[in-house]
């Protein structure tokens, strides 16, 4: 159902979008846009719908969860569009209301109770709980970061997309086998919305999901990853989502060390990333995003390993 609304709505949503001139505009000489023509950037509002719309018709989750879900998701998405339509008219959102935004989106979830409590001891099979104001801290900076990175990483036809689907394919696995079934259908939904997403974002790309869908994405698959693969997790499988979006967290985790040692702020777009990086190496686009995810698949198929390992 996810698949079929997303791939339904994108086209009417990018006519819309070409009619109103939301589109991103390619730049000469700019590394960051190697696109030649005017994108449509409406593609997150169609993956909103049509995540949103199957979760609250298929997942029986907690009401809190499913209000913090559906407003933490808004914020996101809100703010994205806010982001998005600064960019078409040539202009920059300054990062604070992003952060705020974000953050805030960030604790709605924590106060509906997906929280990072603790781990499992695999010694004395008990359960070590962190104190509250490190759960706190660590939930918030998990779901703020895999919504951060995912956008970074959101710089090349079918990538991002690209990793998404790979790295919730790797949670719904996950929580299968750890018998959690709301975040396996959850991870689930994320798949159908990303391949349907890729119909029309593979190179040479039709639409852009923007900032407002790279950065739900990354949003929702850190609640994915925080209600299934972090629970009930032992030391070493708290690897497991960590690996799950190994790409865009360790690429990215490297940009902003790079940023810091050369005195840039974290949120200025640069050409820094693995994928602008392999361009510049002589790949061509289709080249360096197939490296990408078949990089993301190792990772996340060694994520299953340490799951099955069980420890």
């Amino acid at each position: 159902m996810s698949f079929l609304l997303v791939f339904l709505l994108i086209p009417p949503l990018r006519k819309l979008a070409l009619r109103i001139d939301f589109v991103d505009k390619p730049k000469e000489n700019s590394e960051r846009k190697i696109h030649r023509e005017p994108i449509p950037l409406t593609a997150g509002l169609a993956i909103f719908a049509g995540i949103l719309s199957t979760y609250l018709l298929f997942v029986q989750d907690d009401w809190k969860r499913s209000l913090a879900l559906f407003v933490g998701s808004t914020l996101i998405l809100a703010i994205g569009m806010v982001d998005d339509w600064y960019k078409t008219h040539g202009k920059e959102l300054a990062a604070w209301p992003k952060l705020i935004v974000q953050l805030s989106a960030a604790v709605i979830v924590y106060a509906s109770g997906v929280v990072f409590y603790g781990f499992n001891n695999p010694f004395t099979g008990q359960d070590i709980l962190l104190p509250v104001w490190l759960q706190f801290f660590l939930t918030v900076t998990w779901i703020f970061g895999v919504t951060t990175v995912i956008n970074f990483t959101d710089g090349m036809d079918g990538l991002a997309g690209g990793l998404s689907a790979i790295a919730a394919v790797t949670l719904f696995i996950v929580a299968l086998t750890k018998g959690q079934q709301d975040s396996a259908v959850m991870a689930i939904i994320l798949v159908g919305a990303a391949l349907a997403y890729l119909r029309y974002n593979k190179p040479p790309a039709k639409v852009f999901m923007g900032d407002a869908g790279a950065t739900l994405f990354g949003f929702l698959l850190g609640v994915i990853a925080l209600d299934g693969a972090f629970k009930q997790a032992t030391v070493l499988s708290l690897l497991i989502p960590i690996l799950a979006l190994g790409v865009p967290i360790f690429d990215n985790l490297f940009v902003v060390f790079k940023r810091l040692m050369n005195g840039k702020p974290i949120y200025q777009a640069d050409a820094t990333q693995a994928h602008y990086r392999l361009l510049r190496s002589g790949l061509n686009p289709k080249q360096v995003v197939l490296f990408l995810c078949l990089i993301n698949v190792c990772f996340g198929l060694t994520s299953i390993i340490l799951l099955l390992l069980t420890v």
